[in-house]
């Protein structure tokens, strides 16, 4: 049952292409000075991590992103990467630097024109200018067009002034505004000539040299949070403070001297999108970021199951290790294979983003998939990671539970990675109107009959099999699901056959549910939607499933080891049966699985679990960690040197001859003796 297997092969092909930056991230964590310890004051903790930034910024990757006209490389994914992996020194240290790396100097880089780049860019990705990303309000997160901060153009003056008109307006949880920024990148609604023209970002200074908050803004300290220590979130508020014209950042929307308004994209909705479309390198880090905390969750709980030991089930001496139960290798196995699969199309996701912001492959569509991917993807992996830190905190009893093995911290720390860079409900309804809009688009291209026989077989049995989403091109006659009478459940065309009839189902029932819509008012139309709000979330969520499936299926067959291939298939199927069992009941309500292969996943389940357990610390081995990034006592080996203590122990008392005996053996001799002379007066009798 057990493979022969490589880990570090196995991390080769985790690491993926960008694996050189990854490790590098990684080597941020052998720093002390980068660690959170839960016996520090807020100050202590926040000095801690700013010192980390420093040293990301010595390192640096936050210049690998620029042009090479500024002395970078224009390499996107590589920064990212590196970013992503140091959550193993302290997710604080990920936030922070993501906010003054990633949102601060990002949105100078992608929103600013070359002179602002000249002004700010370098020292922002050094370091030397610490900044903030002013979005969210107290009134408004994720509906970021209706922030109501304002920047009001002077024409007198030839500046904005930059006002919070009521409380509800002012600035929330914003990252390193209330110790360490010096400036900020507001977002406010543009007004010139009595016109708003919407939301814009503003190049705007909150803090002296000297770190003395500048007259006309007040800046709140959110202190303690349920995490993420090392970041000092406030709230900034704004009284008329003036900045020059040259201060908007003016890439989709520039105001002349004069006040004039200009945009080389006509629609404010348009305009709106594209610029939170260049922002999505928050979304798609935080996938990556809690991908990794995954990781360390497994690599702690998985090493101390291996020598754990708990009951004896066996014999009345030795104890049995955790991972040997079916219901530990069920709890944490399954979760392995969401983490291999999570950072497979991860990795996907990066090569669009790449593709994208290196200009490689700048088309509508790609830039579409990279900004559906990113909302959908971290959605599904941070709640994903919260779960997987939770169950291996659990699964190491009271103490998952002690702060020294890390597994409370990150949990705390990665609650939130659900919240920002937009709330994971509101992007997986995001996603879902993307897809949607996709699936009408191919709808407009089938020809009459092809529709007609796609709108007859939709009535009659709501089985029809499409993939178009992910495979444009194919033909309506091409696409019939499957004969489903697969002699084994572990096919991996049974599996991409559920999978995908789902997404295309829950896509298809919607797309009839909305029609009446296009014709409704605008209130009634939202009552449409808010109707079928629930099933737009579901089919977002399978449509993530259904990527990250077949990202693991992909990576699957490139494999050419074949003890390796062998554990990818193991992972891929315990991954997939996992989410047909999940999902069950409606591929049951459909008619897509007999009752006969239902039966088969727990079975088949607990069998691929078995044989996952067997080489669990190959695959945790694989994550590419060691002591000093999991920094868990547990996972140190000590408890193997407790267990072995204990039965030297034993094994020494029970050689001594005042070695005391259990009760209950006496009790059982005397039962056995009292048996024994039973049968013995009866055999007497007997003779007699």
């Amino acid at each position: 049952m057990k493979l022969s297997l490589d880990p570090k092969a196995i991390n080769t092909a985790l690491d993926g292409q960008w694996a050189e930056a990854r490790r590098q991230g990684r080597t941020l964590a052998l720093e002390e000075i980068t660690h959170e310890d839960p016996a520090d004051d807020l100050e202590t903790t926040r000095a801690k991590t700013l010192a980390g930034v420093g040293l990301m910024a010595d390192t640096g990757l936050p210049l690998l992103s620029l042009p090479t006209s500024l002395g970078g490389r224009n390499e996107h994914a590589a920064n990212v990467s590196a970013f992503e992996e140091t959550v193993t020194a302290s997710p604080s240290l990920q936030i922070k630097a993501g906010v003054q790396f990633g949102l601060f100097g990002g949105a100078i880089l992608h929103l600013g024109n070359s002179e602002q780049h000249d002004a700010w860019l370098l020292d922002a990705q050094k370091g030397t200018l610490l900044g903030s990303f002013a979005m969210t309000e107290i009134g408004h997160g994720s509906d970021v067009a209706a922030v109501g901060t304002t920047a009001t153009y002077s024409v007198e003056d030839e500046e904005f002034v930059i006002t919070t008109p009521f409380r509800a307006a002012t600035k929330e949880f914003i990252g390193n505004a209330a110790r360490d920024a010096r400036a900020a990148v507001v977002f406010a609604q543009l007004i010139t000539g009595g016109v708003n023209h919407g939301v814009h970002a503003f190049f705007v200074p909150i803090r002296d040299e000297d770190g003395e908050v500048l007259p006309g803004i007040t800046i709140e300290d959110d202190a303690f949070k349920g995490g993420l220590k090392g970041v000092d979130n406030g709230r900034i508020s704004f009284d008329g403070i003036r900045i020059p014209g040259f201060n908007l950042l003016d890439r989709y929307g520039a105001v002349a001297a004069d006040g004039a308004y200009s945009s080389s994209i006509d629609s404010p909705g348009r305009r709106f999108f594209t610029m939170l479309g260049t922002l999505v390198q928050g979304r798609v880090s935080l996938d990556g970021a809690a991908i990794v905390a995954s990781k360390l969750a497994l690599d702690i709980a998985v090493r101390y199951g291996l020598e754990r030991k708990q009951f004896t089930s066996v014999d009345d001496i030795n104890e049995t290790t955790l991972l040997d139960y079916q219901q530990h290798q069920r709890r944490l196995m399954p979760a392995i294979a969401s983490v291999y699969a999570s950072a497979f199309a991860h990795e996907k996701l990066l090569t669009s983003f790449e593709e994208v912001f290196s200009g490689a492959d700048e088309s509508d569509e790609n830039r579409a998939l990279l900004e559906t991917r990113a909302a959908a993807f971290k959605a599904d992996t941070t709640w994903m990671a919260l779960d997987v830190i939770q169950e291996s905190r659990e699964a190491c009893g009271g103490a998952g539970f002690m702060a020294e093995n890390r597994l409370v911290g990150l949990r705390a720390d990665l609650d939130v990675y659900a919240t920002f860079e937009g709330d994971n409900t509101v992007l997986l309804q995001l996603a879902g109107k993307r897809l949607l809009g996709d699936y009408a688009k191919e709808l407009a291209h089938i020809d009459v009959g092809g529709a007609a026989r796609f709108i007859g077989t939709q009535a009659a049995e709501h089985t029809l099999y499409r993939t178009g989403i992910a495979n444009a091109g194919l033909a309506i006659s091409d696409v019939f699901t499957l004969n489903l009478n697969e002699k084994r459940i572990r096919s991996g065309k049974l599996q991409r056959s559920l999978l995908e009839t789902r997404l295309e189902v829950m896509l298809s029932n919607l797309a009839q549910a909305l029609r009446p819509a296009a014709k409704m008012s605008q209130a009634d139309a939202a009552e449409v939607f808010n109707d079928n709000q629930h099933e737009f979330i579901e089919m977002a969520r399978a449509y993530v499933e259904l990527e990250k499936w077949k990202a693991l299926d992909e990576t699957m067959r490139e494999q050419t080891d074949p003890e390796q291939s062998k554990v990818f298939r193991r992972l891929r199927d315990t991954f997939g049966l996992t989410l047909i069992e999940k999902h069950v009941g409606w591929h049951l309500m459909y008619g897509r699985l007999p009752m006969m292969r239902a039966r088969q996943l727990n079975e088949t389940i607990n069998r691929l679990c078995a044989k996952l357990s067997a080489n669990a610390l190959d695959l945790v081995d694989a994550f590419g960690y060691g002591d000093d990034h999991r920094r868990a006592t547990i996972a140190t080996g000590i408890e193997a040197k407790r267990q072995a203590e204990a039965a030297d122990y034993y094994r020494h008392s029970r050689a001594q001859e005042d070695y005391p005996v259990e009760e209950k053996q006496l009790r059982k001799a005397a039962k056995a003796a009292q048996k024994a002379a039973g049968k013995g007066g009866r055999k007497a009798k007997a003779s007699k």
